[in-house]
């Protein structure tokens, strides 16, 4: 399979980037991706947020933004997966081209702007979920809404039936004046109201929050308040980067957020700090520049309970998350740990 998928995956770097990504999204569909099924073991087996998962290694909202390739992505070996992100109204984002690869860099920019079906049609696809999957939903806000905060709720109101977590997406750079909502004030109340849609689901699901690389201390100090004293569930560090720092491509003056391999270091010094701020009140999900699973293991060791890659993907193919998974289950074998919960957070004074 891996030579096939090599074959298929220098023939989609010739493609346009998107155009690329949906022949990726066509593969799972049609059942001729990767699907290694169920990847676990003792070590791996572990909770987030109450849910059990049979590894840490999930897939980060922004590939299946529309729920098409549930099926697929449910045999591809992640422990959890998330969709979306989902708005109230169809949208169609912004204009094209709006997706870049950074190939020298290992990475991508991209300003998509929630380009989405809606929450109807995104909710009737969940609907017919494979049951098995521990599946999320990035929640968004429509770009012309009166009402942005009260978007997340209302998408979670209608979708939150069918998922098993939710995610609080105010971290995006493309949507402009979104990433204003991180303030104390707007997030609390914003989060306020999506809280008040879970406690009206007839099943109390996990809400977590996203959040963007690029804040400075004060903010960070903030947002572990905010989270502690809404009873989120859990945060994941972090979203797209607006820094351009050290790169090298073609494209890495596009405007957007740039995600992969240069994110990993300030993904993860957020992570660890996000970990000291919170004392270990809330599980925190790693992201940001994951390719290996040595780097799965550093966003764990610096505070992580489960993590998310894609960007890696892009390059590395879909049967990269097995290795993830199968050398994250090694290395925690060599350091000693009988389970993944034992390491996390084990070298956070190393990011700090």
């Amino acid at each position: 399979m891996k030579i096939l998928e090599n074959i298929g995956m220098r023939a989609l770097r010739n493609m346009d980037p998107e155009a690329a990504h949906g022949m990726a999204i066509k593969a799972l569909q049609m059942g001729v991706a990767p699907a290694p099924g169920r990847i676990t073991s003792n070590r791996l087996k572990t909770t987030l947020a109450g849910l059990p998962l049979d590894n840490p290694v999930g897939l980060a909202a922004g590939f299946d933004k529309n729920a098409t390739a549930l099926n697929g992505l449910a045999k591809a070996g992640f422990g959890f997966f998330e969709v979306g992100a989902a708005t109230p109204r169809a949208q169609p984002g912004n204009p094209k081209p709006r997706l870049f690869r950074l190939t020298e860099d290992q990475a991508a920019i991209n300003r998509f702007g929630f380009n989405n079906d809606g929450m109807e049609a995104i909710a009737a696809r969940l609907a017919q979920r494979p049951k098995e999957a521990v599946i999320g939903l990035n929640l968004g806000a429509n770009k012309d809404s009166d009402d942005r905060a009260g978007d997340f709720a209302k998408v979670l109101a209608h979708c939150g039936t069918h998922l098993d977590f939710a995610t609080v997406n105010v971290s995006s750079p493309n949507t402009e004046k979104l990433r204003d909502l991180q303030g104390k004030a707007a997030l609390s109340a914003l989060l306020a109201g999506v809280m008040d849609a879970r406690d009206g689901l007839d099943r109390k699901i996990p809400v977590f929050l996203k959040i963007a690389p690029d804040l400075s201390d004060a903010e960070l100090v903030e947002i572990a308040e905010v989270a502690i004293d809404s009873k989120l569930d859990a945060v994941i560090t972090t979203n797209t980067t607006l820094d351009r720092t050290g790169l090298k491509s073609h494209h890495k003056d596009e405007m957007g957020g740039l995600s992969g391999a240069p994110l990993f270091e300030k993904s993860t010094r957020v992570l660890a700090r996000m970990s000291q701020l919170t004392e270990g009140k809330m599980p925190l999900v790693g992201v940001g520049g994951i390719s290996n699973a040595e780097q799965a293991y550093a966003k764990i060791c610096a505070g992580a309970s489960a993590v998310q890659l894609y960007t890696a993907l892009v390059y590395g193919g879909l049967s990269l998350t097995e290795e993830i998974i199968r050398g994250l289950d090694a290395l925690l074998e060599q350091d000693g740990f009988a389970n993944v919960t034992d390491a996390v957070g084990s070298k956070r004074e190393d990011w700090l």
